[in-house]
């Protein structure tokens, strides 16, 4: 049998990597922390596109005549469904009494196995029901009222430029997505967009490049002009394109999936699959973002009246079987031990059901929260359908848990951020609060939290400096260019360029004429290289990539 091989890059992939406001050594990092070394772990995001059913997701025992009367020809059976309470004999009879849906299966394993958290009626303060809306508010961490997040930037980007700062730009995305045709605006960083690379397909050959797919090689003079500044960044875009492209083909072709894992051939699972083989290849990426449509559930959510059958049922038999299987392939080995993932899904749907054997937008739905660091549980209780009235359309309106909470406390005891970190990913700009003070309890084992003592408080904004010169193209294949953005004299400046080893590549002094200087490296093997520049005795330091031939 052939071997699958991996990757097509969509047309409207994005891959510019960021350049740092401030370069560290590439190890600070490491040496620093060096007890507190968490920089394998990794987060699984999978988006369920479209407004999950939060009330046929997790069915309320507790209340479930009230949920039989707002639904009396879609709601699951209480017999059919998968009742935790056999797992768990302390929930029978609270508010936390629940149930899943019967196609949760897989879930109800790992919640048997200390795997799975459920975070109940999950949302923001200022509910939007339009979908574009809302999957706006949900990339950019924003809360409905305002937009002192940034309306341009994502809280991924965000996060990923403070905490990850001393590693960009790298040889490999910070950032995969799977399955959409778009970038997401959350990948979007504050000061460059595009963290993200975005994937599709499963032949690693057909790899390709706008630029040079077009017009063959790319420039290496760039006018002294606005166009000039736009054409280098669209060069330098393409070219970590190139740069990230070659990192995922190797670390695709160098892993390999479980063969006990026993994916089922379905969309999502293929994704995932995916994820685990880059993962198990050694990709160091940080966030993976994967995709499941079809939650717009307004009709036929169920065959017919009575039957737990439908588009529902099969969309939510798809999550879990895939996401067991992938739990089943990562802790085959120990790469488990640094992956969590968790569902998301721009809102939920309205109590009531309509006449259309389906539902309508709401307001809140749950989050699961899984992996083997994630201590098995319910955040929350079960929700109160005496606030689903006519006068509020029948809404769940209630929030218990706000989806920047459970991210916050991720990023926190998970990946070890510290509170400026966190605060500078997001914040309530309703209340002005800290999200890192209100961290989720018990979403993780404790022997999986990041000490207090080990949290990475630098923020990359606050360590940020003028820089002297402009050093391009980055990444780089024959010759560094540099311009100088002061008056210093052109004479007194000297280079050295080391590798990620910090061995000494090339050095010397610069011959400026007209305040631009080249370095000629014509037989530089591809990798991360630092650039220290020396004028009138003080260093300025650059991380440039060599891009692969």
């Amino acid at each position: 049998m052939k071997r699958r091989k991996f990757i097509k890059l969509t047309s409207t992939a994005s891959a510019a990597g960021l350049l740092p406001t401030q370069l560290n050594a590439s190890f600070k990092f490491l040496n620093n922390f060096a007890s507190c070394d968490f920089s394998n772990r990794k987060i699984v995001l999978i988006d369920l596109a479209g407004g999950n059913d939060g009330l046929n997701t997790l069915i309320p025992l507790n209340v479930y005549s009230d949920y039989v009367n707002m639904r009396p020809t879609i709601h699951v059976p209480s017999s059919a469904a998968l009742h935790l309470s056999h797992v768990d004999s302390t929930l029978l009879g609270t508010n936390q009494d629940l149930a899943l849906n019967p196609s949760l299966s897989g879930l109800y394993n790992l919640f048997d196995q200390n795997q799975l958290r459920i975070i109940q009626s999950v949302g923001y303060p200022s509910a939007n029901k339009s979908h574009f809306a809302s999957i706006d508010i949900y990339n950019t961490g924003n809360d409905g009222n305002n937009w002192n997040n940034g309306q341009n930037s994502g809280w991924i980007g965000r996060f990923i430029e403070n905490h990850y700062n001393d590693l960009l730009p790298t040889n490999y995305p910070m950032g995969i997505q799977i399955g959409s045709r778009n970038t997401s605006l959350g990948f979007h960083g504050e000061n460059e967009h595009g963290l993200a690379i975005n994937l599709s397909g499963q032949d690693s050959e057909n790899f390709y490049s706008v630029l040079s797919g077009l017009s063959g090689e790319y420039p290496t003079e760039f006018p002294d002009s606005h166009y000039g500044t736009e054409l280098q960044y669209i060069v330098n875009t393409d070219a970590f394109s190139n740069v990230y492209a070659q990192s995922i083909s190797n670390s695709f072709n160098s892993g390999s999936n479980y063969s006990g894992s026993d994916y089922p051939d379905t969309d999502l699972a293929n994704q995932l699959k995916t994820v685990a083989r880059l993962i198990r290849g050694g990709i160091q990426t940080k966030l993976y973002l994967v995709r499941l449509g079809g939650f717009d559930t307004h009709s036929n959510q169920v065959q017919s009246q009575g039957d737990i059958q439908g588009k529902h049922y099969d969309l939510l038999n798809e999550l879990s079987t895939a996401i067991e299987a992938f739990m089943r392939d990562v802790n085959s080995d120990n790469i488990g031990e640094d992956i969590v993932g968790i569902t998301i899904s721009e809102f939920g749907r309205k109590a009531q059901e309509n006449g259309s054997l389906g539902t309508d937008h709401g307001e809140v739905a749950p989050v699961f929260v899984f992996g083997k660091p994630v201590e098995s549980g319910i955040s929350g209780v079960n929700v109160d359908f005496s606030e689903a009235t006519q006068s509020n359309n029948f809404q769940i309106q209630t929030v218990q848990y706000d989806y920047r909470q459970t991210l916050a406390t991720l990023m926190q005891d998970f990946l070890g951020a510290g509170i400026d970190n966190v605060n500078a990913t997001f914040i309530e700009n309703t209340t002005n609060a800290s999200f890192a003070e209100q961290k989720i309890q018990n979403l993780l084992k404790s022997n999986y939290v990041v000490p207090e003592s080990c949290w990475n408080e630098s923020l990359a904004t606050e360590n940020s400096v003028r820089k002297n010169w402009f050093v391009y193209p980055n990444p780089f294949k024959t010759h560094i260019d540099l311009k100088s953005l002061t008056v210093y004299d052109d004479q007194t400046t000297s280079y050295i360029l080391v590798n990620q080893f910090g061995q000494i590549i090339q050095q010397g002094p610069l011959k400026f004429i007209n305040g631009s200087a080249r370095i000629h490296l014509p037989n530089v093997n591809t990798g991360l290289y630092i650039l220290t520049l020396n004028s009138h005795g003080k260093n300025e330091s650059y991380k440039l990539l060599r891009a692969p031939d």
